[in-house]
């Protein structure tokens, strides 16, 4: 008998099996709306043109070897992608109280995150404080807190179905309500799934209720410039955060604005009180990416670096993100149009209104019946979101 017979068979991840499934049908016209990914009208991920430039010049740059990176990853990486998500002018930066930890994608850097503050948040070993998730939310956030160890993961109310919006009332009354210290995990713009973000205006009101309770913010940065076509549009919240005085992290993923989904590139943007702090801070989580990779991969890191750093490519990169973001909104537009155009019962303005590359169409789940082959069938139709 195998020592490992008693291990039971664990369900596949929902998203994937999906990709799968796609990848045997043999449908001439099918569609996925499985995986968020940027596709092109050949529904493969674009390759940005700034990209393969990039590649070629790392290719022909002799000085480069295969050393290993630092633990925590390339240094210039790190700093350009911190700033991308602060600002040129951020005063945390220039105070030397912002670090950065390359991560494997934005799942890694969520869960150094979350592992270091399991650990050493308001006091070691913290498995009982509140982790709050927007209801609902990307999957992922609720395994990686509780992978972590934290015994504690809340919902916030976030949808609203009726109105097909943000529950900005629920959401402030889930902030007064949470045990003070508890963490926060937040959507730095177009939320994953519903596509809908709070105004600034609503922003601002979430900010003063977070500082007067003292609760910890966390950012899931995935869409920065992919959601509006503007870096600065979608950092808007985490720069007022910061403004306001906030320490918080910022969990960065560049596989959808720089299409490297397979590169697994990510930085975890720590935003401390002073630079000792921020000192102590990288030393701990030194330690626990020593024991979870180790060195980071290099690649993709120089693609974003190289690109970050040289005005001209990060020019043409910016032109490149709004080409994606406004291939976008130009689809959500036409879907919109042709809703109306077709007499479609209900409003359809939240299509619009809504952000990135997730939507929350409104549609209930009813039942069909229909004759095939004579026979009577009954299936469901649950559509929730779709992808562009």
């Amino acid at each position: 008998m195998s020592l490992f017979s008693e291990v039971p068979q664990a369900p596949p991840v929902a998203v994937f099996k999906l990709s799968a499934d796609f990848r045997e049908d043999s449908h001439p016209q099918k569609v996925n709306l499985g995986v968020g990914a940027y596709r092109t009208d050949d529904s493969q991920p674009w390759v940005l043109p700034v990209v393969k430039k990039v590649e070629r010049m790392i290719v022909e740059d002799h000085s480069l070897n295969h050393e290993y990176l630092p633990i925590l990853g390339l240094p210039e990486f790190r700093s350009a992608a911190s700033k991308v998500a602060l600002g040129d002018d951020s005063t945390a930066i220039t105070e030397h109280r912002v670090g950065g930890v390359q991560a494997l994608g934005g799942t890694g850097a969520l869960r150094i995150g979350a592992e270091f503050l399991r650990r050493w948040y308001n006091g070691v070993n913290n498995t009982a404080t509140p982790v709050y998730v927007s209801a609902p939310t990307w999957e992922n956030h609720n395994s990686v807190f509780a992978d972590a160890g934290f015994k504690d993961i809340r919902p916030y109310h976030y949808w609203d179905a009726a109105k097909r919006g943000l529950d900005f009332t629920g959401f402030v009354d889930d902030l007064e309500k949470a045990p003070e210290h508890s963490i926060f995990v937040l959507h730095a713009c177009a939320h994953n799934p519903t596509g809908t973000d709070p105004t600034p205006e609503e922003w601002k009101r979430i900010s003063e209720i977070m500082k007067r309770r003292q609760l910890f913010v966390f950012f899931d940065s995935a869409y920065q410039g992919f959601a509006s076509g503007s870096l600065e549009k979608d950092a808007w919240a985490i720069r007022f955060f910061v403004s306001e005085g906030f320490e918080l992290f910022i969990a960065q993923s560049f596989s959808k604005n720089f299409g490297l989904y397979n590169e697994r590139v990510g930085n975890l943007t720590v935003v401390a009180k002073d630079t000792e702090n921020l000192t102590r801070i990288l030393s701990q989580m030194e330690k626990i990416v020593r024991t979870t990779w180790s060195n980071p991969p290099s690649q993709g890191a120089r693609i974003v670096s190289n690109t970050l750093n040289s005005p001209e490519l990060f020019a043409e990169w910016k032109d490149n993100v709004k080409t994606m973001a406004d291939r976008v909104l130009l689809m959500r537009d036409e879907l919109k149009s042709k809703l109306e155009a077709l007499g479609t019962p209900g409003t359809w303005d939240h299509i619009t209104q809504q952000i990135g590359m997730f939507s929350f169409t409104g549609l209930n789940r009813v039942e069909r019946s229909q004759k095939v082959n004579n026979q009577s069938t009954t299936f469901t139709i649950d559509v929730v979101r779709w992808v562009v």
